[in-house]
């Protein structure tokens, strides 16, 4: 079986899952070592980062993040390398991306309405899920799965 070329869709997506890995690895060192985000004046990460929401008993939510990254750029690898993940890849990339801006629109809410504060590296992560959600779309409806 030869798969179909990669598309833009999909090395876009490619590029957006290792910038939002390089975010979320960011922040989860920045959450580990008690150091400060570099916000530069912008945004209060500080707050955010120290917050009781950026962990799940005990687990960093940026780690979980990172991890959802990975597990993202692992679905793209198997969908250009394995059958079933030609198959199933674009289905379960996007389950995985659509369940992520479900909970970073919770976390943005919690920032808002919650917290006080806002964390221009978690709002960047946002965008970035939103984004690879479009693309997700985009490539369901637009690339056909090898037959």
């Amino acid at each position: 079986m030869q798969n179909p070329p990669a598309t833009k869709a999909y090395w876009a997506s490619v590029a957006l899952a290792w910038l939002g890995l390089a975010d979320a690895a960011y922040l989860t060192w920045i959450k580990l070592s008690h150091h400060e985000a570099l916000c530069a004046g912008v945004g209060n990460c500080y707050t955010v980062n120290t917050s009781k929401y950026a962990e799940i008993h005990g687990v960093p939510v940026a780690l979980l993040g990172a991890l959802a990254y990975l597990a993202i750029l692992a679905l793209l690898w198997l969908e250009r390398r394995h059958p079933l993940g030609a198959a199933y890849g674009a289905m379960a990339e996007f389950a995985l991306i659509f369940a992520g801006v479900l909970y970073s629109a919770y976390l943005t809410y919690l920032e808002a309405a919650v917290i006080h504060a806002f964390c221009p590296y978690c709002l960047l992560s946002a965008a970035i899920l939103l984004f690879l959600l479009i693309l997700a779309i985009i490539r369901l409806l637009n690339e056909a799965p090898p037959q």
